[in-house]
Parts: C-alpha cells; sequence; structure tokens
C-alpha cells in the first residue's frame, strides 16, 4: 500500500520537459528516474522546476518555481487575480494559456478518454464549438464572508486549492455588469445587519433578468429588506431569497419580468427559476442546441426521447421538429417546469415529460418506454451508464418487437463517464461512434464539455 507524504518548502533543482497538460490544467512532465510529476502553472513544451507538495511511489505534485523555456502559447492572465501565489483565485486554471491551445488541448482530452478508457475512435472528429472567451458566464454561485478583523466583506470564488475566499474585485469571466458589481455587493453585505449570516449569493442571468439569490441563515428584518430593494432599483438586477434548501427560494418583490431565455432559431422562449439547471454559458448553449439538433437529424415523423431533459432545453426545440418529443427527468420540479414551457412556447400536443430514477433504469424499464427512432442523452457528469447498460444487454438478448433508435446523440460535461458509456454502446451495444467534439462551454477552465453521435446499423 502506498502512503502519501508531504513535502513542504522542497525546492527541487532537476529541470523537467513539460510534455501535457491532464485534466487539472496541470503540466505533466517526468523526472530522470522516470516518476511522473504534475506541474501546476506549467504548459507543454516548457522546461520547468517545480517546489513538490505531495509525493508518492510513482507521481509527484508540485508548483512552477522556474521557467527556462517558455511555451508560445503561453499569454498574460486579464484577470488580476489568476496566478499560483497565495490568495490568487481559483475560479480559472487556464488562464496563461492561449484560448486557441486550450480549444485544442480539451480536444486532444476528449480523444484520449475515448481511446485510453474506452478503446473508440470516432470516424470523425467535429470541430470544436467555441465562443467568446470573456464575460461569458451567465451563472455562478459567489461565496460571501464577513470578516470582522479585517472590517471587510469577501465576495467571489474560493482562493486555489482552499476553502478561504478570495479578495475579488473583477472578474473578466462573468459578464460586465456582474463584474463592476462585486465592489458595491461588498459594501452592500458589510451595511446589512445579517452580514454574519449571510454565506452565498448566486447568479442566474436570463434575456432581461439578471437575478441574485441571496442565502440567508437566519430571517432578514425589514432594514436589510428595504437595503436589498435599493441596491436592485439601483443596479438593475431582481432578488431572490433562499432560507434553507433550493426549493426554498422566493422572489423578494412578484414585481417586474420573469427569468427566461429564448433559443431564437427555434422560436423558443423557457422561464426558469434561479437554481434550476441551466448552461453557464448562454452563447454556446445556443449554438450547441441548434448543433445536436442537425446531428441528430429528426425527421418529421420521428419520435424521440429527451433523456435527463431538464426544462426542455433540447425537449422543445426538438418538438419543433419531430411528431413527438418524450423528455425524462429525475426531478418532478424540473418536469413540470418542462411541462409550463411546453404549453407557453404551444408545444404540449407534441411532448410528454416523466420524473423517472434515470440512474436505476434497467433494460425492462427501456422495452416498457417504448420504441423511440433516436435519442438525445444530455446527463450530468455521472454519465448514462444505466441506459447505456440497458442497450447493451436488449443487444445481447433482443425482446420481440422492440428495436433500438437509429442514432444517439450524447452531450457530455465529463469526457471520461462518456468514454466509459461509449465503450458500451459501441463494443456491447452495436453501435458505432461516428463523430465526435469538443464544446467550450467554460474557457480558461479544464472544464471539458463534448457531443458524440453513435449510429446503428440496420440489421
Amino acid at each position: 500500500m502506498e502512503h502519501a507524504r508531504i513535502i513542504l518548502d522542497m525546492t527541487q533543482d532537476e529541470w523537467l520537459t513539460v510534455d501535457a497538460l491532464d485534466l487539472e490544467a496541470q503540466g505533466v512532465a517526468r523526472r530522470s528516474d522516470g516518476k511522473v510529476v504534475f506541474i501546476e502553472g506549467a504548459l507543454p513544451g516548457e522546461v520547468v522546476t517545480c517546489r513538490t507538495g505531495r509525493s508518492k511511489n510513482h507521481w509527484e505534485q508540485g508548483v512552477m518555481t522556474a521557467l527556462r523555456r517558455e511555451s508560445a502559447q503561453r499569454v498574460r492572465p486579464a484577470c488580476p487575480h489568476f496566478g499560483l501565489h497565495a490568495g490568487a483565485c481559483g475560479g480559472c486554471k487556464m488562464q496563461h494559456l492561449h484560448p486557441m491551445a486550450q480549444v485544442a488541448i480539451k480536444q486532444r482530452v476528449l480523444e484520449d478518454n475515448l481511446w485510453h478508457l474506452a478503446k473508440v475512435k470516432p470516424e470523425q472528429m467535429l470541430r470544436p464549438i467555441e465562443g467568446p472567451a470573456w464575460g461569458y458566464r451567465h451563472r455562478a454561485r459567489l461565496s460571501v464572508r464577513h470578516v470582522a478583523k479585517k472590517g471587510t466583506v469577501l465576495v467571489g470564488f474560493h482562493e486555489r486549492k482552499s476553502r478561504y475566499v478570495a479578495d475579488m474585485q473583477v472578474c473578466p469571466v462573468l459578464p460586465d455588469k456582474m463584474s463592476r458589481m462585486l465592489m458595491p455587493l461588498r459594501e452592500l453585505i458589510g451595511a446589512m445587519d445579517q452580514r454574519d449570516r449571510l454565506p452565498q449569493i448566486e447568479l442566474a442571468m436570463g434575456d432581461e433578468v439578471t437575478a441574485l439569490v441571496l442565502r440567508h441563515l437566519e430571517p432578514l428584518g425589514q432594514a436589510d429588506l428595504q437595503r436589498l430593494r435599493d441596491f436592485g432599483a439601483a443596479h438593475g438586477v431582481q432578488w431572490w431569497l433562499q432560507p434553507k434548501g433550493p426549493d426554498s427560494v422566493r422572489r423578494l418583490d412578484d414585481a417586474g419580468p420573469e427569468l427566461a431565455y429564448a433559443l431564437p432559431e427555434f422560436g423558443v422562449r423557457l422561464p426558469f427559476s434561479p437554481t434550476d439547471f441551466t448552461q453557464v454559458n448562454a452563447a454556446i448553449n445556443g449554438v450547441l442546441v441548434g448543433h445536436a439538433l442537425r446531428l441528430l437529424e429528426v425527421q418529421r415523423d420521428d419520435w424521440v426521447i429527451d433523456w435527463f431533459c431538464g426544462l426542455g432545453n433540447f425537449s422543445l426545440p426538438l418538438a419543433t421538429r419531430a411528431a413527438m418529443v418524450l423528455g425524462i427527468e429525475g426531478s418532478e420540479v424540473l418536469v413540470q417546469r418542462a411541462r409550463d414551457n411546453a404549453v407557453l412556447n404551444g408545444l404540449a400536443a407534441k411532448t410528454r415529460f416523466e420524473a423517472r430514477d434515470l440512474f436505476a433504469f434497467a433494460a425492462p424499464d427501456l422495452v416498457a418506454q417504448g420504441l423511440a427512432d433516436r435519442w438525445l442523452v444530455d446527463p450530468p457528469r455521472e454519465g448514462a451508464f444505466a441506459l447505456s447498460k440497458a442497450l447493451a444487454e436488449l443487444h445481447a438478448a433482443p425482446v420481440a418487437d422492440w428495436v433500438p433508435p437509429r442514432r444517439i446523440v450524447y452531450v457530455s460535461c465529463n469526457p471520461a463517464t462518456l468514454a466509459r458509456d461509449a465503450g458500451l454502446l459501441v463494443h456491447q451495444a452495436g453501435y458505432r461512434c461516428t463523430q465526435a467534439g469538443m464544446v467550450n462551454m467554460f474557457p480558461h477552465t479544464a472544464h471539458v464539455e463534448s457531443i458524440a453521435v453513435f449510429d446503428r446499423d440496420a440489421p
């Protein structure tokens, strides 16, 4: 059994050549004895030294201490709070790497995961989907801390590898309106009576509304509520209050427009609650929905299942193209939101929504669900293992009068679980991975979103 040991303030003198980046945006190198070293702050092609922070028998983790040969892809970070220094913001990991190089590396991560974890090689690699590198983040969860000893309030992301809140004054990945609001928010919280019982502010932006959800551990008095109203009027934001879990969220005042976003390509508008799951990057989401539907090649007489349908992000656009769409999600709250959105968009007759536990879905459940021509699968990070396993079981032991979908478009936020599921679909369920590509939903982070197409040849 390997025992980890912590090494503090020990600088290694050996110059290391960085060969790659890992999923945490750490440079990967090897020492002269063959030991792998993961180096925070180092980029492929660079020659560096590092200070080791953690070591095991076969690998080490460390922080870059000196740079002898610099990568041509290294750039100056746009955010003053980014870096390796103490107190640096941990919200981004790749601002020191050119955005185009970030995309190329993430595409390689997708390909490597598919091949090394599942021995799956797509027949065609799709061109990456990318968009604005700055001001893209329309959702964010900001921590709040009143630091009484310093007489200040901090509002922002956590420090790198720390539970402490970074001392942020701006944030270039947030929309400019929100970035400029960080300091006024600090002043607002500092003036509130309950400043020590307000741990979090969640941002959710729609097309017309900027909503801020204030988590409060104690009831707010009238003076604090008025402070929120005055701030909202001055900065054009809509306040929501969250005294307990996400289901307890309520608007401070009912007046004003509702929180919603549109998908103009399909003539669809989706109202949502600020704690509902929606994509962080609104611009990329619009492109992704259109791209996924084109890859799905839906025909007018097709029946489609949208697994993990959420509030209808894919289901409602699909309903403008297909004969019928069944959306399935694990949350009854989101299912009801999807039903309401279908009615709002005049698509109730072409949609049906159900709440099911998709992580416990077995082959008999799949057969009972009925036939579908095509599937759209958009799972959380855990992936769609149960669905993939059920398809594999039905391929091994077919059921009369039930046939699997001809095409599956799988939208993934975790290349490792996509690879796992792709392995099942390709090697055990009779599918070919015909296309795959990376989606840069989170620029400057190590997060890899992707899309893959699986086709089943006619029997």
